[in-house]
């Protein structure tokens, strides 16, 4: 342990250091009162961060004899969790003081879930991901129940709790299966160990229940259970934060896991995973369907595209994780835009999500309906709009994996996913006119629905190019697929 190794930790130390000066800040101070300018102050703090990853150290580093791991792939990863996080505090900051629930605790909290994410995504141990894990689940589980005078987000957080526990038993189980088989809880001593058909039968189960713990953080059928309630039961800032961060965390880890662990034996994991994504992404598409509850709505539509950006994983090549990262990134632009008009979602000064409140939108916010319209295309996948590239690329990659009927699957749930979509469209323009959503929305919330929206309709053009990203995300890729 030395300087050096600290210092591959800056991000997070500091993250750290300023989650505690907050704390000890809100004993001096009136915490009511701190509450607004936190929220905003940490969110600059997560974009200061991404900054300083971004322009930082470039090549591989390892902390704590390889416990940790600072490479290209690991700070696509952080950017993208602290931008995505930023957002969601900028947007959510009105809604949050409208209903009178914005507590300094909020942002600590959400600042403690960053850092376990961060140290997720670098995990080189099978210690440090629990570490990393446990600090996000343990952060997010009171997140999802700070609503204390609300049952449905007590009943939220305490169903998160119980199989956030049960999905932790399953990694632990997992972990001590693989130590005990590999000898090592390193990622790059269990690889020398887990070679393509010669893998220790032990060493397989081990790995089967460290991805089932992993499905759980990514809400991957059949391991969704908890997300619709949650989802639906937790303050909508709360909701748009799980849907976003944890995801990407949870699904670099993911990656981080069965390549840098078990990147010799693709063949023993890459049919459990395209078994995840293709149950995923159908369950998603499907349950969908019938929901009237937008937050419901979007519960399944993450569901279902976890599934697409699984596909990306199970291809097993460093095509396959390019196109996930990508996925991930478009996925998180779009979900941010789509929740910042779900938290303007108003009527008589209340919060509603009911789908049918839409009806006729388009008659009355029109501006703010064609944006609306531009992400949920996006998120049908509807050519030329970016969400059509996302799952082009991650299509693609099955079909140059040899999986092509791991696509097929995709074209055809992604076929019956846009049906809920459409049907949003359809409402706000074509719905029987009647008085509908009042509310107005928050600059931050208008500004997050312009900006993303902007984005997901322009960023496929030539002069922009998906601003660099898939180029950001083929060298991340590079430096985890060898």
């Amino acid at each position: 342990m030395t300087g050096a190794d600290f210092a591959i930790l800056i991000p997070e130390i500091v993250l750290s250091l300023f989650a505690m000066a907050a704390l000890m800040g809100a004993v001096y101070t009136s915490k009511d009162g701190l509450a607004p300018a936190l929220t905003t102050g940490t969110a600059l703090v997560f974009v200061v961060m991404a900054l300083y990853i971004g322009i930082g150290a470039d090549g591989t580093r390892v902390a704590f004899g390889g416990m940790f791991v600072d490479d290209a792939f690991a700070r696509f990863a952080k950017i993208t969790i602290l931008l995505s996080a930023a957002a969601v505090l900028l947007i959510g900051r009105d809604y949050m003081e409208k209903a009178d629930i914005l507590r300094f605790e909020y942002p600590v909290l959400v600042t403690l879930a960053v850092i376990g994410m961060m140290v997720m995504v670098s995990a080189g141990d099978l210690i440090a991901l629990y570490m990393g894990l446990e600090l996000q689940s343990l952060a997010l589980y009171v997140i999802a129940s700070l609503r204390r005078d609300s049952v449905r987000s007590t009943e939220a957080g305490l169903k998160y709790f119980i199989l956030g526990a049960l999905s932790s038993g399953l990694l632990l189980y997992g972990a001590s299966l693989t130590y005990g088989y590999a000898g090592t809880t390193l990622f790059s001593g269990i690889i020398e160990t887990a070679t393509a058909g010669e893998m220790p039968l032990g060493l397989l189960f081990g790995l089967v229940f460290v991805m089932a713990g992993l499905a759980f953080k990514v809400s991957a059928a059949p391991f969704h259970m908890w997300t619709p309630d949650v989802y639906e039961g937790a303050p909508t800032p709360i909701t748009a934060l799980f849907a976003t961060a944890p995801k990407v965390a949870a699904m670099a880890l993911f990656a981080r896991v069965v390549h840098d662990a078990f990147g010799a034996a693709v063949g023993d994991w890459q049919q459990i995973v395209a078994f995840l994504a293709v149950l995923s992404m159908f369950v998603g598409a499907v349950a969908a369907i019938g929901q009237t509850d937008i937050k419901r709505l979007m519960a399944y539509s993450s569901i279902s595209h976890m599934g697409f950006a699984l596909m990306g994983l199970a291809a097993g090549t460093e095509q396959g994780v390019t196109a996930m990262l990508i996925y991930m990134a478009i996925y998180v632009t779009m979900n941010i835009g789509t929740f910042a008009f779900i938290l303007s979602m108003e009527k008589d000064g209340r919060p509603v999500t009911d789908i049918s409140a839409l009806s006729s939108f388009a008659s009355r916010e029109g501006a703010k309906a064609l944006a609306l319209l531009v992400l949920m295309f996006s998120l049908a996948g509807v050519p030329p709009l970016v969400g059509f590239f996302g799952k082009y690329a991650v299509l693609w990659a099955a079909v140059e994996a040899g999986m092509a009927w791991l696509a097929i699957a995709g074209v055809i749930a992604s076929v019956i996913g846009a049906y809920y979509y459409l049907r949003i469209v359809y409402l706000m323009y074509f719905g029987q006119d009647r008085a509908g959503l009042d509310g107005r929305m928050g600059v931050a919330q208008y500004a997050g629905l312009m900006a993303m929206a902007a984005l997901i309709a322009l960023a496929w053009l030539p002069g922009v190019n998906l601003l660099g990203l898939e180029g950001m995300a083929a060298q991340a890729a590079g430096t985890l697929v060898r």
